[in-house]
């Protein structure tokens, strides 16, 4: 019971952080909304091929949002689990669920009872926390989760190439609302201000993750205890270089 308590407390004490605020509002997706779903299909289905994994297998999308992989995933016949810490995607998602797909709220840093055949961290979904023990302590539930076979994956942006081609300034018509984005680096974070007017309110979010490169992460996979077995530079599985791909993806156990 303590444990569960004590999980709570960390999800409420989450809740005042910048992505739990800007991640269970509806402008969150309405800004990204252009987001390419066949693209999304297409790296699911060449990451799947590429695991090999078995008939039936037990997979976690961890920080699944509104479920779009999970969903996607769960039709080419595996038996997920989509997890994410916004009550209102996992509301969402749960629209969607059936007996071989389920949603949940949950703590990343937290690791699952149960054991995944693979486990996809998607879309930038990691380097959130300002303490970088928390990151660390994230890879080792990762790790953690996993079967003894199992394999998990990190898509995450190569900071490289998002630095050199970085928009400071841009403003974006979706819906009716004006989004006016402001990016840029700083203190080891790639950050993102938002700032919009809408129905006579006006909001302002912030977007920040860390600049890992990927001798960060095998710093950090080291500390955790993790083998790093390949990485690749795009969503077509390309091998990944530093200064030309479009994303940092890994693979690991």
């Amino acid at each position: 019971m303590s444990k569960i308590l004590n999980q709570q407390s960390q999800i409420n004490n989450l809740k005042s952080t910048w992505y739990a605020s800007w991640f269970d509002t509806p402008y969150y997706h309405i800004l990204y909304k252009d987001r390419n779903y066949r693209e999304a299909q297409i790296f699911m289905d060449n990451l799947t091929h590429y695991l090999n994994l078995p008939e039936k297998a037990k997979v976690l999308d961890l920080a699944c949002g509104k479920g779009r992989h999970s969903i996607y995933l769960n039709q080419l016949g595996y038996n997920v689990i989509g997890a994410d810490l916004s009550e209102n995607s996992i509301a969402e998602a749960n629209k969607n669920a059936n007996e071989t797909l389920h949603f949940v709220v949950h703590d990343k840093r937290e690791p699952f009872q149960e054991k995944f055949d693979a486990i996809f961290n998607l879309f930038t979904s990691f380097g959130y926390f300002e303490k970088e023990k928390d990151n660390i302590k994230t890879l080792i539930a990762i790790k953690d989760s996993l079967s003894e076979y199992g394999f998990a994956v990190i898509d995450f942006m190569n900071v490289y190439t998002v630095l050199e081609n970085l928009i400071p300034n841009e403003i974006k018509e979706v819906d009716g609302i004006t989004f006016h984005i402001k990016r840029y680096l700083l203190d080891g974070f790639v950050t993102k201000e938002i700032d919009f007017e809408t129905e006579g309110k006006k909001f302002h979010f912030t977007e920040k993750v860390r600049a890992y490169t990927l001798e960060d992460f095998q710093s950090m996979m080291n500390e955790a205890g993790i083998y790093l077995l390949d990485t690749f530079g795009d969503y077509k599985l390309k091998k990944f270089h530093k200064n030309t791909s479009e994303r940092l993806i890994m693979i690991f156990k």
